[in-house]
Order: structure tokens, then C-alpha cells, then sequence
């Protein structure tokens, strides 16, 4: 009984020592009038996220990722049945937007009916990346899905490494971010280097850019393009900030920053001021190279669209590949204004920038790579229907390899190690088991493209036209995608030269089948 006596005089005293701090602490007005009671409410908005998410939430309520979305993805990176049974949870009757696709029912391609069929199917890109150009090392893309920019630094090495582990399994190409090469990187996935406003991994010591950095780095691993990040989804306009206490040793040697200081980059680029002066660099970098170069941006301002397509209608300079950001926000931190209302939604500014192109002659020559949530089969069929030729994941990849969207990318508190710093919380994300989950979510999500492709009628994602979607306006009405968007005919779809070349490599590797044998009269 002594030590039970001593044990409830230990938690009174402790209940009562927190009692005495609350009522004499002032910063905290509820805590003050409801001492110790008033914690329980801080401890809620802690976990609210999570008793939403888990508890309370829809299958279809939740945002960025809904749980129906979330579930998808983690069963296909496990490898698990991502099927879903009893009809669709979507509100297609008054959700005014959805898309719809239009399957044909006769076509040039036949979807197998194997379930497992188109998995292991290989899915290049329907153009030559730098071909049109000339650049001398123009090449195929392997995949039509690959890996979006995220840090070393944003992410842990941990989730870096799996994910170029993951990019390497699945045959894709992992793309840097703006944070340099790591060794993380360099566990057999092919790189697309990105170049930022502080041209991290190729700067001398005053942040200048330096050429010969640059030729040195790409040289020296497996970089196969290079894109100039004009702006991001997350926070168009801004620079950004990496904190000190992040800066290691090793992110520190990565960027060619000093250790333990703030990180810092710029909101402009240093190396050009205008369109005109964009281009030349563009061009001294593939001469220098012989890379494909491309830019990434958001979609604000559409003078500066229309004076790149003017510029490259002379055909002395041009970009090889353009990535479209939707403003949508993604995983880099960025103040909740720019998050939720700066540059437009990835398809809306998809579009408006591939009309730019498309009226000057231009679209056939630039591979148009999407991103902004089309790492899921609906998304990324609408986008390569408005003429991606490829699409970059980032928020999806991460949740393959563990993230459950607690929304902590920003406090270097991720419980499942994938957005932090932190050597306990990064620890327990095991790279080599998450790379095949990475893997297996690609993969996935690949097949899910071809069979959707093949219900359409052609044998890969770039023929799908858009005709073949239609959007909602109401519970009795719907737009075909090229009239939302005032799209021409022909537009959004490849080369004649390029669609006949990527259905020859396609009729040779994809399964084809799905029906019984004729009869005989059927024979007759």
C-alpha cells in the first residue's frame, strides 16, 4: 500500500505542478482558466490529423490524397489486389469536372485479359528526347512515369536512396531536384539533373554557376538531361531555405554549401534575365553536354510562353522538353497562400502552355512532361490526352515507399522518415525494401496506363487522343476535353511519324488478346 500511496502522491504532485504552471503562465488564455484540462485540446489538434484520416473521414473526402487514393498506391507498391469492389465512392452524378473516358469498342489494340498482363510490359515515350534538336545524346525514354524533383535535404537519404533504387528496378528516371547529386543518388538509377536558382552541386565558392563543375558532375554519373527550374508547383515565384541545424556534412559537401548555415536560394536566376538570354543558355549547356536541356515551371504568366514559341519559331534555338507544374502545391514547404491560390492547376496551365506551342508548330518537336497528382491512372490518362508525353511523380512515390500524408513534410518531424533530417526518424525507412515497393508502384501504375490505353483503342498512353474524355458538367451533361480546353484538331497527340514508330515498338511487347476462339461460322 506504501508504495501505491507513493505512486498516487507522485501523480497528484505532478498533476498539481502543471496545474501551478498553467494558472501562472500567460501566453495560453485557455490553459489559464482550464488548467490541466485545457491540454487535452492541444493534445486533439496534434493528433487530429490522424484520428481524421483514420476515424472520421470518407473514402473521398480527404485532401491531397484521398484514402480510396492512398490505398490504391500502397497496394500497388506492395504488389497487393488494388482492386475495389460494390461500384465507385465518387459523387459522378453532381461533381461538376470529373472525367470520364471513353472506351472503344473496336479498336487497333485489345486489351489482354490476364490481370497481371502489361505489368513488366515496357512503356517508352512515344518521342526521341533531344531528337528534334539534334543533341548528341538525344534518347528514348524508357518510361512514360517517372520520378519528380525532390531534394537530398527535403527528403532523408533514406528515401532518396529508394527511390533511386526504386527508379533503377522499375527502368525510370529519377530526377535530382535542385539539391545536386548525393550519393544516394547514385545507387543505379538514371539521373535528370536539375539545375536551380543556386545551381547547387556545380557552383564555385562565391555560388557563381560554373561550367566546368557541371561538365565534371555529369560526366561522372548517370545524367541523361538536364532541366533549368524556372518555378514549382509548391511555391511559385519563391526561393527557399534550407535551416542550418539541416545543413549536414554530407548535404553541405552535396551542394558545395558551407555546414550548419542557413542554405539559401535565390527567387531569380543568376545566368539569365530574360527569354532571349534563357535560350542561349539552354543551348550552351546541350553544346557544352550534349544533353537534352528542358525547363520546369508553374503556369503563371502567359507573355513569357508566348515570347519562348516566338523565339524558338526561328529555329536556331529551343528547349527539348518543358515539365508543367500544377499549382496544386506539392511536396516542397511553402506559405499557404501560395500553396492554395498561386499558378493555375496543373490542367488548366497544361493546356493553355501546349495551345501556345501548338499554334506557332511547335508541339511535335518539345517532349511535354506533367506534373501535379498524375501519378494516378484517372490524372495522367487526362494529361497525356492534353499531349504530355510523360509524367513525374513525387507526392505518390513517396507514399510507396511509406509516407501516410501526415503533413509534416515542413517540421522535420516525418514519422515515416521520408521528409527529414532526423537520423532516428530516417533510420527505420529501409531503402533496399522500399526501392521494390517504389518499384512495384511504377510498375503499376504503368499497366493501369496501357490497359486503360488499350481500352481506348490505341497501344500506348501518347495516342490517346482528346476526344476520347469527356467532362461532367452536370448530372446530364458533359464537354468533350478538346472543347473545355479549345484544343484543334490533332493536337495533344505526337508526330504521325512518332505515333506510327511507338505503335510498331509497342505491337512487339505489349500482350495483346482477350477473345475466344471464332466459330466456324464466324470462320466461314
Amino acid at each position: 500500500m506504501n508504495r501505491v500511496a507513493r505512486a498516487a502522491a507522485a501523480g497528484l504532485s505532478a498533476v498539481a505542478a502543471v496545474a501551478a504552471r498553467d494558472l501562472l503562465q500567460r501566453e495560453h488564455t485557455l490553459l489559464r482558466n482550464f488548467p490541466v484540462l485545457g491540454h487535452a485540446r492541444y493534445l486533439l489538434e496534434a493528433i487530429g490529423p490522424e484520428l481524421r484520416q483514420y476515424l472520421v473521414a470518407g473514402n473521398n473526402e480527404e485532401r491531397p490524397f484521398t484514402r480510396d487514393q492512398r490505398r490504391w498506391v500502397y497496394a500497388s507498391a506492395k504488389g497487393d489486389n488494388n482492386y475495389f469492389g460494390f461500384g465507385t465512392d465518387n459523387d459522378l452524378e453532381y461533381t461538376a469536372g470529373y472525367p470520364v473516358i471513353n472506351h472503344r469498342t473496336f479498336g487497333r489494340a485489345v486489351p489482354a485479359s490476364n490481370v497481371h498482363a502489361g505489368h513488366d510490359v515496357d512503356l517508352p515515350a512515344a518521342k526521341v528526347l533531344g531528337a528534334a534538336r539534334g543533341r548528341r545524346h538525344a534518347f528514348r525514354p524508357a518510361s512514360v512515369v517517372n520520378i519528380s524533383a525532390m531534394s537530398y535535404g527535403s527528403l532523408s537519404g533514406a528515401a532518396v536512396e529508394a527511390l533511386n533504387r526504386g527508379a533503377a528496378l522499375a527502368g525510370c528516371l529519377h530526377n535530382t531536384g535542385e539539391g545536386g547529386i548525393s550519393p544516394h543518388h547514385r545507387h543505379g538509377g538514371e539521373l535528370v539533373f536539375q539545375l536551380g536558382t543556386a545551381y547547387f552541386g556545380c557552383r564555385d565558392e562565391e555560388g557563381r554557376f560554373d561550367l566546368q563543375r557541371l561538365k565534371a558532375l555529369v560526366a561522372g554519373a548517370p545524367v541523361r538531361a538536364l532541366e533549368i527550374k524556372l518555378s514549382q508547383g509548391a511555391k511559385p515565384g519563391l526561393g527557399g531555405v534550407l535551416p542550418a541545424a539541416k545543413v549536414s556534412a554530407e548535404i553541405a559537401e552535396t551542394r558545395g554549401v558551407p555546414q550548419g548555415v542557413d542554405c539559401i536560394s535565390p527567387s531569380r536566376h543568376a545566368e539569365f534575365s530574360d527569354t532571349d538570354s534563357l535560350l542561349d543558355w539552354v543551348e550552351l549547356l546541350a553544346a557544352e553536354t550534349g544533353l537534352p536541356v528542358g525547363i520546369k515551371s508553374a503556369v503563371g504568366d502567359m507573355a513569357f510562353w508566348e515570347e519562348l514559341t516566338d523565339l524558338m519559331a526561328a529555329g536556331d534555338r529551343g528547349v527539348d522538353f518543358v515539365t508543367i507544374d500544377g499549382g496544386e502545391g506539392g511536396t516542397g514547404a511553402a506559405p499557404l497562400i501560395f500553396t492554395d491560390s498561386v499558378s493555375l492547376p496543373f490542367q488548366l496551365g497544361f493546356a493553355r502552355v501546349y495551345a501556345t506551342f501548338a499554334r506557332k508548330g511547335l508541339a511535335e518537336d518539345v517532349v511535354f512532361i506533367g506534373a501535379g497528382k498524375l501519378g494516378l491512372p484517372d490524372n495522367a490518362i487526362v494529361a497525356f490526352a492534353l499531349g504530355c508525353d510523360m509524367v513525374n511523380v513525387a507526392r505518390e512515390a513517396m507514399l510507396a515507399i511509406g509516407c501516410i500524408q501526415a503533413q509534416k513534410c515542413h517540421t522535420d518531424t516525418c514519422p515515416t522518415g521520408i521528409a527529414t533530417q532526423n537520423a532516428w526518424l530516417s533510420h527505420g525507412l529501409d531503402p533496399a525494401l522500399k526501392s521494390v515497393r517504389a518499384a512495384g508502384y511504377v510498375r503499376t501504375l504503368r499497366r493501369d496506363l496501357l490497359k486503360v490505353s488499350e481500352a481506348c483503342g490505341v497501344e500506348h498512353p501518347g495516342l490517346v487522343d482528346s476526344g476520347s474524355v469527356e467532362i461532367l458538367t452536370g448530372r446530364t451533361a458533359s464537354t468533350p476535353l478538346h472543347e473545355v480546353y479549345g484544343y484543334e484538331p490533332g493536337w495533344g497527340l505526337p508526330s504521325a511519324a512518332d505515333r506510327a514508330e511507338i505503335a510498331r515498338i509497342m505491337a512487339g511487347d505489349s500482350p495483346q488478346g482477350g477473345t475466344a476462339p471464332p466459330s466456324e461460322d464466324a470462320v466461314g
